[in-house]
C-alpha cells in the first residue's frame, strides 16, 4: 500500500490581510494627495495664466485707444475746431470745446473721442464709422464722423465677473461690447494740464493727479489718464495670503474694501496699471 503526504494547506492570516490593507491605504493615500497636488497646482497656473493674459489684453487695448484719443487727420486744424464742445449724457460728463478724455459717468470709466484716420474705420464694437471723403490724406472728416467711446467698468457680486465694456456713442447699432471679464476692480487718475486748454505755460494746478471721481469740466484740461486695474480668478485657487489683494485693499475706500473683503473667498489676483500721456495733445 502506498501513502501519499498531502502538503499542508494554509491560507493568508488575518494579520497578514491587516498589514496588505494598511500598506494599500497608505500607498493609496499618497498616489490621492499626489493627483489633489497636481490638480490644485494646474488649477492655481490656469488661474494665474489667465489674469496674466487678461491684464496684458487690457493694458494694450486700453493703451491703443488712449493713443488713439484727439486723433486729427488734419494736424493743422485747432482742437477747438476739431472737438467741439459736447453736453453731459447718460454715458460721459460733458466735454470741453478741445477735450478729448472725459470720465463715464459713474467715475468707473474713460470716455474718449478721436477722428477716424480712414473712412469706415472700425469701433471698439465692430461697427464701421459714418463714411467721409478721404481721398486726401491730411483733409479733416466732418464733425458727425468723429467717434466717441466709453471704455466703462461694470462692477459684479462676484469678483471674477466683472466687467469692461466699450460703446461708441455714434454707432449705428445700439448697445455696448464686452471687452474682458475678470475684473474685480478699477481705479482711474487724470494728470490734469492748464486751466486754459490753449495756454502752453503751465500753471500750479497742471501736471497733478486727481481721481476720476472728484474730476470736473472746471478743474481743467486731461493731459494724462493713470489706470489701475485688479484681476480676479474664481473662488478658492489659492492657499494662503495675497500680497497683491492685501497691497489693493491697503488703498481702497471704505466701500470698494467691504465689498472686495467679503467677496475675496481665496481668489487670485493679478493688476495691471499703466500712465499713459495723451501724446495727440502736446504741442
Amino acid at each position: 500500500m502506498k501513502i501519499f503526504l498531502v502538503p499542508q494547506q494554509r491560507g493568508i492570516s488575518l494579520i497578514e490581510l491587516l498589514v496588505a490593507l494598511a500598506i494599500s491605504s497608505f500607498l493609496l493615500l499618497g498616489i490621492s494627495q499626489i493627483y489633489l497636488d497636481n490638480q490644485r497646482n494646474h488649477l492655481f497656473q490656469q488661474s494665474q495664466s489667465t489674469n496674466s493674459e487678461g491684464s496684458r489684453f487690457v493694458a494694450l487695448m486700453l493703451n491703443d485707444y488712449l493713443g488713439k484719443a484727439g486723433y486729427r487727420r488734419d494736424p493743422a486744424q485747432l482742437l477747438e475746431d476739431a472737438f467741439p464742445e459736447v453736453s453731459a449724457n447718460s454715458d460721459c460728463e460733458a466735454f470741453a470745446k478741445g477735450a478729448v478724455i472725459a470720465p463715464t459717468r459713474n467715475s468707473l470709466g474713460i470716455c474718449l473721442r478721436y477722428q477716424p484716420l480712414v473712412s469706415g474705420e472700425p469701433d471698439c464694437q465692430g461697427d464701421d464709422s459714418k463714411a467721409f471723403d478721404d481721398s486726401k490724406p491730411f483733409k479733416a472728416p466732418p464733425e458727425s464722423a468723429l467717434i466717441t467711446l466709453a471704455l466703462n467698468y461694470t462692477p459684479a457680486t462676484e469678483l471674477h465677473q466683472g466687467l469692461l465694456e466699450c460703446k461708441n456713442l455714434n454707432a449705428k447699432s445700439p448697445g455696448s461690447m464686452e471687452l474682458l471679464a475678470g475684473i474685480a476692480d478699477m481705479r482711474l487718475e487724470f494728470g490734469l494740464g492748464s486751466k486754459d486748454m490753449f495756454e502752453k505755460k503751465l500753471t500750479e494746478d497742471s501736471g497733478r493727479f486727481i481721481d476720476a471721481s472728484t474730476w470736473t469740466i472746471n478743474s481743467g484740461p486731461i493731459r494724462a489718464v493713470r489706470y489701475s486695474i485688479l484681476l480676479a480668478s474664481r473662488e478658492e485657487q489659492r492657499d494662503g495670503e495675497s500680497a497683491i489683494f492685501d497691497a489693493w485693499l491697503d488703498k481702497a475706500d471704505t466701500t470698494s474694501k467691504a465689498r472686495l473683503s467679503a467677496e475675496d473667498k481665496n481668489r487670485i489676483y493679478q493688476v495691471a496699471s499703466s500712465t499713459q500721456t495723451i501724446r495727440n495733445l502736446m504741442p
